[in-house]
């Protein structure tokens, strides 16, 4: 079921975490933190394009036999995906960058887990999207190629190479050895190929549900962009610098999208 191709495309988002979480080894310094804000508003744009071209613009093509009703697939899924993501928001122990407050429910665990948890949490969709539309190319859906899939597939990673870095640098920082540093920034994007084989798995029952798995995991997607990418690149003090990198990580995805889909 999973071939070499697909493997290496849903390697390909846990790679760019891990490279990035790389650079722990080479810097000296923490991330400046206009530089992390940037990169923040970058991925977000990327999350964002996602989700439009790779994800929705599909599923409303693939409802086009609903007619004027082809986007409830869309609707029914993306806030499945949105209420979803809520719930773990909500359960799972985390804790933002540059924040000291705690969400989730209690426990006695180290800042340090807990800000990986956040990154982590936010990691799932990503490896839900790759998965889902390699399930659909995998099945055989006309409308998903393969370098459709490879499109988001880098895409993502391309986003989790300043993330890797935004994890793994600020933990360094807090105490943690560079090796330990590294080693919880490459865990946190070791949940991306374990979503994206759980929806492989699933392909053989997704079929005639492939819109609304499409739709899902933008819903996912974009509660990670509204939730936590866009307040963490527009904190502190006032700077343009978030919106214009969201704007050319955006375009980048969307060509990305385009020229290879």
């Amino acid at each position: 079921m999973i071939n070499g191709a697909v493997l290496q495309g849903i390697l390909i988002p846990f790679l760019g975490t891990a490279l990035g979480a790389g650079l722990v080894l080479f810097m000296r310094n923490e991330l400046n933190p206009i530089l992390q804000r940037a990169l923040t508003g970058f991925a977000a744009g990327v999350m964002v394009a996602a989700s439009i071209w790779s994800l929705l613009i599909p599923a409303m093509d693939q409802s086009a036999g609903l007619g004027k009703f082809a986007f409830v697939p869309a609707v029914i899924g993306f806030m499945a995906g949105i209420f979803l993501l809520l719930l773990l928001d909500h359960v799972i122990p985390h804790m933002h960058m540059n924040s000291e407050e705690t969400e989730g429910i209690h426990t006695n665990w180290s800042k340090n887990i807990m800000l990986v948890l956040a990154v982590t949490l936010h990691n799932i969709p990503e490896g839900m999207a790759v998965g889902i539309v390699y399930a659909g190319w995998i099945s055989g859906n006309e409308k998903i190629s393969a370098m459709g899939a490879l499109a988001l597939a880098l895409g993502i990673a391309i986003q989790n190479f300043p993330e890797g870095a935004i994890i793994s640098m600020p933990l360094h920082q807090q105490g943690l050895s560079k090796g330990k540093a590294l080693l919880y920034g490459v865990l946190s994007g070791a949940v991306e190929p374990l979503g994206a084989i759980a929806m492989i798995v699933l392909s053989r029952w997704i079929g005639p549900l492939l819109p609304v798995f499409l739709s899902f995991a933008a819903g996912a997607m974009i509660y990670v962009v509204v939730e936590e990418l866009i307040p963490e690149m527009s904190e502190g003090k006032h700077s343009n610098i978030g919106t214009i990198v969201f704007a050319l990580g955006f375009c980048l995805m969307m060509t990305l999208d385009v020229a290879l889909g």
